[in-house]
């Protein structure tokens, strides 16, 4: 660091202010600092780094499936503050099991993270409170905190699935099936909820037989498919919980050769061009907005826990603007 000051006819100050991204250096002279760090082959050392201030340039993330194209894209979002930061992400998905995710949490905090965004599967978070004592702030992404406080980024879970409902009411559609997640997830709860909402201030009536919720699989969703349109007044019209259901509805129905009106939360691969209308979340903001979250409190903020909820928005593309037969 010291040759680098000498090369560059800075103080050794300026040197680490450039290198830990902090204000106070104009541009001419930032760049110059830049310019011997490359000349020279400086590289920062981060074990100094961590006796120092106490932190590893490390952040972590538990999704329930890094596979899942929603948890690639909140990822994304995350990835982009943690980078624009100088910290490394490191991430690890639950399978939607709390039990893998109690662990997953503990491993990260035991590897010395400085702090942990989750997309939680479990309602009781009390095993992380040691953790939060011990000064690790935890933000919550997609899901709320079960019997803990603390910081938390969700959709308009009940608002968008209520906007896609009337969105089909206005098309002239009065049998609204609703095929949804496990009930004892947030966002299934939350979705499903503005679904009878949105029919509630209709003055429509929801039949039994026209809901479905439960682990989504291409049988659960025939079967739930099946029923609600050979009911005698059978559905004209269906709100998918999830991109996942919506897509299995796609293939059950092109296997059942039929055509009804349809609205799915979440936006997904080819959805355009299959002329899907969608509620769309902004899925990389929710990760944008968890991880500025996180990286406040590492910065000192004190401040009471946070909830903010990032709107969702309609998609129109001719699957929800199909007009009952």
């Amino acid at each position: 660091m010291k040759d680098v000051a000498i090369a560059a006819r800075v103080s050794l100050k300026t040197v680490s202010r450039v290198v830990n991204g902090e204000p106070g250096v104009t541009p001419s002279t930032g760049q110059r600092v830049r310019d011997a760090i490359e000349t020279l082959g400086f590289r920062r050392n981060d074990s100094a780094r961590l006796l120092r201030t106490g932190q590893t340039a490390t952040v972590g993330l538990m999704l329930e499936d890094i596979g899942d194209p929603f948890y690639a894209a909140l990822s994304r979002g995350v990835e982009s503050v943690a980078r624009s930061r100088g910290s490394l992400l490191l991430s690890g998905s639950s399978d939607a099991d709390p039990a893998t995710e109690h662990m997953l949490a503990l491993t990260l905090c035991a590897g010395r993270i400085d702090g942990l965004i989750i997309v939680s599967t479990s309602d009781d978070h009390g095993f992380l409170m040691p953790e939060i004592k011990a000064g690790v702030p935890i933000v919550f992404a997609d899901r709320p905190p079960g019997r803990i406080d603390a910081d938390t980024v969700l959709s308009d879970n009940t608002g968008g699935a209520s906007k896609g409902t009337a969105h089909l009411i206005a098309g002239g559609h009065r049998r609204i099936g609703y095929l949804g997640d496990n009930p004892g997830i947030f966002t299934a709860r939350e979705r499903h909820r503005g679904y009878r909402s949105a029919m509630s201030a209709a003055d429509l009536p929801v039949a039994d037989s026209w809901v479905a919720m439960g682990t989504p699989t291409s049988a659960s969703v025939q079967a739930a498919l099946e029923r609600m349109l050979a009911a005698p007044e059978p559905v004209t019209a269906i709100f998918c919980g999830n991109n996942r259901i919506s897509v299995l509805a796609l293939h059950v129905l092109a296997a059942l050769r039929r055509t009804v009106a349809m609205v799915g939360f979440d936006d997904f691969e080819l959805a355009d061009l299959l002329g899907i209308t969608v509620i769309a979340q902004d899925t990389a903001e929710l990760g944008r907005q968890a991880a500025e979250l996180l990286f406040q409190r590492l910065d000192g903020d004190r401040s009471p826990t946070h909830c903010i909820v990032i709107p969702t928005r309609l998609i129109s593309r001719g699957s929800g603007e199909l007009r009952p037969a």
